[in-house]
């Protein structure tokens, strides 16, 4: 690490920007948008915009939420983050039905597959595990009380996912790691049995996806990184496949009409269940690439570069099991600067996704127009938020010059002179778990 990062790596607390965030419910029934504090969600099946309610007796969000989630099949959804909460809701009715108390700021949520527990990471490199129906063993849940069950070894874990068929958790983080733990049947015993590393990044692991081709039924692991790579894992063994390096394709995406000036750190990555459909978003990159997976030939390579206009980067893509429509979200939290408290994104949204049967790549990708999109105009007022055009230029021009360097300043590994550290830990002030 660069001497220069001892005393210059940490910026404020206040002058960090979290990226905005979107999730899309696993059968397309409906939308979420997490900026700065605010969690948006549009019922795509009804087409009308959501009012969330809060049943659990805690606080809302208060702080920007680092990370959102569906479970496997739709009825659970948890969001975290800053503020050290953890909100679980019932999505039939969009009830917060818990709300739990991190030690720490949250940096990664997942559901499991039969919907009894959400984990979550926080910036100590722990995971905890809450339980949501009955306990371990038929007992019954401790109410608002998170037990943890694995750790990175105070390495902040950027990402957690779980395997196609809900055995694995793998969680990622910002020292170059994937591990794959066997997810335990009692999870308040602890997540002991490691099933394997994932080592071959060579900077932070920014995102992980799974993907379950019909003819492979134990599925492949994808992740992105901060070295502008997507690498395919054969996660059982921990074997690396392939990576697919975007700096060594620089001239194949440019080429396309987009320059990757600024950094090209892997922003997020996702893939459909059957892996047909891989996207991903990159830190300067104006636009999304697809990716075309060979599974039998265990390749990846670049399909398609989708070009937007030059102020547009998403900071987050979502995609349904019935990947009919690939969702992006461009968005970050309050910028100091701008002196404004309403909080921008915007979303877009690409259709069209054919494949020809003659070399599998990706053909037709489509940009949607603001009155294309599922739920048209009325999707995008709940989703984005408003602000007057001449606001609202400054603001996404603003945003798109943030997204550039945000993913760098939140996961690289700050360093620290040896005063600054001893001076953070009189300043401490971790909240407890409540009893």
């Amino acid at each position: 690490m660069e001497e220069n990062l001892i005393e210059e790596g940490e910026s404020s607390r206040e002058g960090e920007v979290a990226p905005a965030l979107i999730v899309i419910h696993p059968r397309d029934k409906s939308a979420a948008v997490a900026v700065g504090p605010e969690l948006r969600v549009y019922d795509i099946a009804g087409n009308c915009p959501i009012s969330l309610s809060d049943d659990s007796g805690g606080p809302s969000h208060s702080e920007s939420i680092r990370a959102i989630g569906f479970g496997a099949n739709g009825s659970v959804f948890a969001s975290a983050g800053d503020d050290k909460l953890v909100k679980i809701w019932m999505t039939d009715s969009w009830h917060c039905t818990k709300t739990v108390y991190a030690e720490k700021r949250v940096s990664a949520v997942a559901v499991s597959h039969n919907g009894q527990h959400v984990v979550f990471a926080d910036k100590f490199g722990l995971v905890w595990a809450i339980a949501l129906g009955e306990g371990d063993e038929g007992q019954a849940p401790i109410d608002n009380k998170a037990v943890p069950i694995l750790g990175h070894y105070c390495s902040i874990i950027t990402s957690l996912k779980f395997s196609p068929d809900g055995w694995f958790i793998a969680s990622a983080d910002r020292d170059f790691k994937i591990r794959i733990t066997v997810f335990p049947k009692r999870p308040r015993k602890g997540a002991h049995e490691i099933q394997s590393f994932c080592l071959g990044h060579t900077d932070f692991v920014s995102c992980l996806a799974f993907a379950r081709p019909i003819d492979y039924p134990q599925g492949f692991l994808l992740s992105g990184g901060g070295d502008s790579t997507v690498r395919l894992w054969d996660f059982i063994s921990g074997r690396l496949l392939h990576t697919c390096d975007f700096g060594a394709q620089a001239g194949l995406v440019k080429s396309n009409g987009t320059e990757m000036e600024g950094g090209s750190a892997v922003i997020d990555v996702c893939a459909s269940c059957d892996g047909s459909l891989i996207a991903v978003a990159i830190q300067s990159l104006h636009g999304i690439i697809l990716l075309n997976c060979d599974f039998s030939a265990r390749t990846l390579s670049i399909a398609k570069v989708v070009t937007m206009e030059e102020s547009y980067v998403p900071t987050s893509l979502g995609l349904s099991d019935l990947p009919k429509h690939l969702w992006m979200v461009m968005g970050v939290s309050n910028i100091p600067t701008l002196g404004t408290t309403k909080l921008l994104s915007r979303v877009r949204v690409v259709s069209g996704f054919l494949k020809d049967p003659s070399d599998s790549s990706v053909r037709n990708a489509i940009i949607m127009g603001d009155s294309e999109v599922p739920g048209s105009e009325k999707l995008l007022e709940k989703l984005q938020g408003s602000l007057d055009v001449a606001e609202e230029e400054v603001t996404l021009a603003a945003t798109a010059a943030a997204v550039k360097t945000s993913v760098h300043n939140l996961l690289i590994k700050k360093q620290y002179s040896l005063e600054k550290r001893e001076l953070q830990k009189r300043s401490r002030n971790d909240k407890k778990l409540k009893q």
